[in-house]
């Protein structure tokens, strides 16, 4: 029997590079597994230079990051992609004019690692992300329409993992002093009443396993591929998920 078609995923990456090819990874390893043999995804990759994204968010230029993104999008959709995902946290930000530039759906992390928490039982996980995502409230505002309540580190924990995301992760650097303290933040948010921890930010999984934390961990850069590759395999409807 003829093997359906399998749908086209749109990756906008780079931001930054080193969490896309954890993307590309993951996404192909999970068709293998599902389907056998040499079987790989169909993958369109966008990867952008992330400098000028950071440029425009340090700038607090989230309308042109929009635009900028949104054209990627629009060329992703033009060459074939059946869906479009935002490769990063930080910028689902802007997610929703990203989806209202493209006639396919656009995957949100945020919604798919909401859905995963509450499979679990979670209501009140900690956030570890970039300062913005743990800042400027549209993480906290998307998870409490899914019915969570997330908790996020006190300042000088949002500073130190803002500084480990950006300093050293994006830039290749995996160190255990970093990989401690970010531990140690788990920990006292545990003694706080968090019940699991979102891996909030596509770079963090290079630092920290979800499954030897203090807390049950969500890593949502595996989240979301996973969603993807259940898309492509047509195991989810076609209908918009942003």
């Amino acid at each position: 029997m003829e093997m359906r078609r399998m749908r086209k995923i749109g990756l906008i990456g780079g931001m930054s590079f080193e969490s896309s090819a954890v993307y590309y990874r993951m996404v192909n390893e999970a068709v293998r597994e599902r389907l056998g043999a040499l079987h790989s995804a169909e993958v369109l990759m966008h990867s952008v230079d992330f400098q000028t994204i950071v440029d425009l968010q340090k700038a607090g230029r989230w309308d042109e990051a929009a635009n900028r993104l949104s054209d990627v999008a629009r060329g992703l959709e033009r060459a074939g992609a059946d869906c479009v995902l935002i490769c990063t946290n930080t910028m689902h930000l802007i997610a929703d004019a990203v989806q209202a530039a493209v006639g396919v759906p656009l995957i949100n992390i945020i919604d798919e690692t909401a859905l995963r928490l509450k499979a679990a039982g979670s209501q009140r996980p900690l956030l570890l992300a970039t300062r913005y995502t743990m800042e400027h409230g549209f993480y906290a505002e998307r998870m409490r329409a899914h019915g969570l309540e997330v908790m996020v580190p006190d300042a000088a924990g949002r500073t130190l993992t803002h500084n480990v995301i950006f300093d050293e992760l994006c830039a290749g650097k995996v160190l255990e002093t970093s990989r401690e303290a970010l531990i140690a933040l788990i920990e006292r948010a545990k003694a706080d009443g968090a019940d699991a921890v979102i891996l909030g930010c596509t770079e963090i999984c290079l630092i920290l396993n979800p499954t030897r934390l203090p807390l049950p961990g969500f890593d949502s850069t595996a989240i979301h591929a996973e969603a993807a590759v259940e898309f492509a395999l047509g195991n989810r409807g076609m209908s918009h998920a942003a």
